[in-house]
C-alpha cells in the first residue's frame, strides 16, 4: 500500500524517503602539502568537534564541512 503524498511537501529528498533517520557530515581536511582526508559522521556536532580539532594542527591548511547523501 502507498502513502498518499502531501498537497505541500517539501522537495526535499530527505523528506520522502521514509528509511531515512538522520544525515551525513562529511569532514574534508586540506592539508599545505597538497593531501586531502575526509571522514563522515552522522552527527554534525560531532563533524565541526571534528574539524575544529583539525584545525588547531599546523599541518592543516583548512577544513570543509558538507552535508552528503
Amino acid at each position: 500500500m502507498k502513502k498518499k503524498k502531501a498537497a505541500n511537501s517539501g522537495s526535499s529528498r530527505l523528506s520522502k524517503d521514509g528509511r531515512r533517520k538522520h544525515r551525513h557530515w562529511q569532514v574534508t581536511v586540506y592539508y599545505h602539502d597538497g593531501e586531502k582526508f575526509a571522514r563522515v559522521y552522522i552527527d554534525r556536532d560531532r563533524a565541526e568537534r571534528f574539524a575544529d580539532r583539525q584545525k588547531k594542527s599546523p599541518v592543516v591548511k583548512a577544513t570543509r564541512i558538507l552535508e552528503v547523501d
